[in-house]
């Protein structure tokens, strides 16, 4: 059995979303995460070395879990209309990537982010769920994100999609470590 992609019934331009919509997508988002989460064990339990990595909230899960991910991210080539796309919206000319994470990266990184939530969670008394509304310039507006660390919040996805791109670099992802920076901040 391979693994499923996740098919988020939005279009993410989180932006251009009406409010309605964007509460719809959070409603969603925690209502899917029970499942990405055993989609993710699935995927990870299939793989030889790490038939036996678990679930489990803890922070010692995160170790494997980066581990595991750093030999599944994925690039593909940009077509040349993808690449002329984004050189049309440039305000200053920069050099733009001429690869891009593939689908299933984006959705791993999506899976292993709202599992990273729930450890947060689980682990750091104070933390809670939340959604950026008020402000459309804010780069988390309309995702959920995690609050509780005092002025910034932590998007869980958003720094696992950081993470794939690092990796698709040849950095390391190095989850224990990045939950334990978000740890210090609750001290």
């Amino acid at each position: 059995m391979g693994y499923s992609t996740i098919q988020p019934p939005f279009t993410l331009k989180f932006g251009e979303m009406p409010k309605k919509e964007l509460e719809a997508y959070r409603d969603w988002f925690h209502a899917i995460t029970p499942e990405r989460i055993a989609e993710l064990t699935r995927a990870v339990n299939a793989t030889p070395g790490f038939q036996d990595w678990q679930p489990d909230d803890s922070p010692g899960s995160l170790e494997a879990l980066g581990v595991w991910f750093e030999g599944q991210v994925e690039v593909r080539r940009k077509s040349a209309e993808e690449i002329q796309e984004t050189t049309s919206r440039l305000t200053i000319p920069i050099d733009v990537p001429e690869e891009e994470l593939t689908n299933r990266t984006f959705s791993l990184a999506m899976d292993i982010g709202m599992y990273l939530g729930q450890v947060v969670l689980k682990n750091l008394p104070g933390t809670r769920w939340d959604q950026i509304l008020k402000n459309k310039k804010d780069a988390d507006y309309g995702q959920p994100v995690i609050a509780g660390f005092g002025a910034p919040t932590l998007n869980p996805v958003w720094v696992l999609v950081t993470t794939a791109y690092g990796i698709s670099r040849k950095k390391s992802a190095r989850l224990r470590q990045l939950y334990e920076t978000w740890a210090a901040m609750k001290k």
